[in-house]
């Protein structure tokens, strides 16, 4: 099995490519064995290339809030009293 470290776009695209093709190999195959190995080397080239940073806390609360519908006195059973929510919404936490 001769596996490389991914060093550009093409190679990239090409492991992808061989990744969906050995999606569904059989459990402790050689297959599988490859396409372990395969994921690691395309999550290290994914890591650099392309990075996700972490989000704000308070946007990703924001956010979901927003796309439930829900309002700061919907968050006090998780969070805590109306001033508990609203200093961790304003950045008051100390």
């Amino acid at each position: 099995m001769e596996i490389r470290t991914t060093r550009n776009k093409k190679e990239y695209k090409a492991a992808l490519n061989e990744i969906d093709q050995l999606w569904t190999a059989p459990s402790k195959s050689t297959e599988a064995e490859r396409l372990d190995v395969l994921t690691l080397v395309v999550e290290h080239y994914e890591k650099k290339h392309f990075p996700i940073n972490h989000p704000d806390p308070n946007a990703l609360i924001e956010h979901v809030m927003e796309s439930r519908g829900l309002n700061r006195k919907d968050l006090e059973p998780m969070i805590g009293p109306r001033g508990r929510v609203a200093d961790i919404l304003n950045k008051n936490v100390r």
